[in-house]
């Protein structure tokens, strides 16, 4: 059944509506709030300001959370988790809490949500929702990004010339949809985010929830995950299965790993599904596919230093993503620095994928969750007999990129992959590949 509440944009004209979290979402929930003439109500956590554009911003902690619970609706930023009990106390008082991007698909009628396409997976949703774009962009059909991504198709700054919309929804987002467009894509499935949702079992829920909201009809999925497999009935009412396969037109992306050929094969599936027939002819993609510019860094080879490859993988923020990003150096002896923020996500699949690699290892790990890693790897490592793969443990990256390169040689790849979120000791995923980046322009 469909606890969420149900209401759109529309609904919200003239009233008072609070704001809760000012980040680039809240920005965009601050300009539709006005475009439609309602009276925005701004409260954060931990303000940055005073005031944004004449409107105080007041503290939860201080008042704020009292300002929202005078409101009609409360629209949170997604980072802010549904479970919270002061968010839970606000529903218990009468006042709806959403989310924007659900409010914006209540607001498109059923003709409209079948050019929407929403993509979601624990790894992979990205640069499948940048694929999708990218393809139907070059087959002259045009497509804007948005969701966790790109631009919020409900920002009054966004474009409105398109004619498809490809959305990236994050699990967070996930559990604030009350109605879903015809057409889902799930690339992958493992825990993550469980600070955020309590437990993986809620996790799995919220993430697959886009797949059994009002509106669903088809979910396009990565036949090759176990773990997709076993939630199939979780996966609506239709469910179009997509395992790798070859695809000499995928070739023409310029991705590394055979996970990202199979995002490139959902992508595809996906345009067809919406209706853009021949997205299922392989000349055509491989006419639209070069071109593809990817993701900033995702798996971003950047410099070669004494023969040595740095790649930039800062927005890996769990296990799965780290284990794909080893996969797509098969061959190649790897110097793999991991960590970051804990978030309580267990890393023994990661620790046993690093065991079974026949090529040379070298994990170097970073704060907070580092030591639980070691440990991970240690275990793993023990239990298949493995003497050969080093595990150092460090405080600072540039010390990591140090390690790594003195172990490294010709041929070897320095892989920032860490696997876990950037916050603690970075602003986000950018800060931290910035810093990865100048530690290695010091050994050149």
């Amino acid at each position: 059944m469909n606890s969420r509440p149900r209401i759109c944009w529309s609904d919200l004209a003239g009233a008072t509506v609070g704001i809760w979290g000012l980040g680039v979402e809240g920005g965009a929930n601050l300009r539709k709030l006005r475009s439609i003439g309602a009276i925005p109500v701004l409260a954060d956590d931990r303000p940055a300001v005073d005031e944004v554009d004449g409107l105080p911003v007041r503290s939860t902690a201080n008042g704020g959370w009292d300002a929202l619970a005078r409101c009609a609706a409360v629209i949170k930023t997604p980072g802010i988790s549904r479970y919270r009990p002061d968010v839970v106390a606000l529903g218990e008082r009468g006042v709806p809490v959403v989310g924007g991007l659900g409010l914006w698909l209540e607001d498109l009628g059923e003709t409209d949500r079948t050019r929407v396409v929403c993509i979601t997976g624990t790894k992979g949703k990205s640069t499948t929702t940048a694929v999708v774009a990218h393809l139907l962009n070059r087959l002259g059909r045009k497509c804007l990004v948005g969701g966790n991504i790109g631009r919020l198709p409900y920002d009054p700054e966004a474009p409105t010339d398109t004619e498809f919309v490809a959305l990236e929804v994050s699990s967070f987002q996930a559990a604030d949809l009350s109605c879903v467009a015809p057409v889902v894509a799930v690339t992958s499935l493992h825990p993550d985010h469980l600070d955020w949702h309590g437990s993986v079992e809620r996790y799995y829920a919220d993430k697959l929830s886009v797949c059994t909201q009002p509106g669903a009809d088809l979910t396009i999925a990565n036949g090759d995950s176990p773990e997709l497999r076993a939630e199939k009935a979780r996966l609506g009412p239709k469910v179009q299965w997509v395992t790798d396969r070859r695809a000499p037109w995928a070739e023409g992306l310029g991705l590394l790993g055979a996970h990202n050929r199979r995002n490139a094969l959902v992508a595809a599936a996906a345009l067809v599904a919406l209706g853009v027939a021949e997205a299922g002819d392989d000349e055509v993609l491989a006419a639209a596919a070069p071109g593809f510019s990817g993701l900033p860094s995702r798996l971003a080879e950047f410099a070669t230093v004494g023969g040595v490859r740095f790649v930039d993988d800062s927005l890996s923020t769990n296990a799965l993503s780290a284990m794909a990003a080893l996969d797509a150096f098969a061959g190649h002896p790897v110097a793999l620095i991991v960590g970051g923020a804990d978030r309580g996500i267990d890393y023994l699949p990661l620790a046993e994928h690093v065991a079974r690699r026949t090529d040379p290892s070298f994990v170097v790990t970073l704060p907070a969750n580092g030591p639980r890693i070691h440990q991970a790897l240690d275990d793993a490592l023990a239990r298949t007999g493995r003497a050969d793969v080093e595990v150092r443990d460090t405080d600072d990256l540039t010390v990591a990129v140090d390690l790594a390169f003195r172990w490294a040689g010709p041929g070897s790849v320095v892989l920032l992959s860490p696997g876990a979120a950037s916050f603690g000791q970075f602003a986000n995923f950018t800060a931290r590949a910035e810093a990865f980046r100048r530690a290695v322009d010091r050994l050149g």
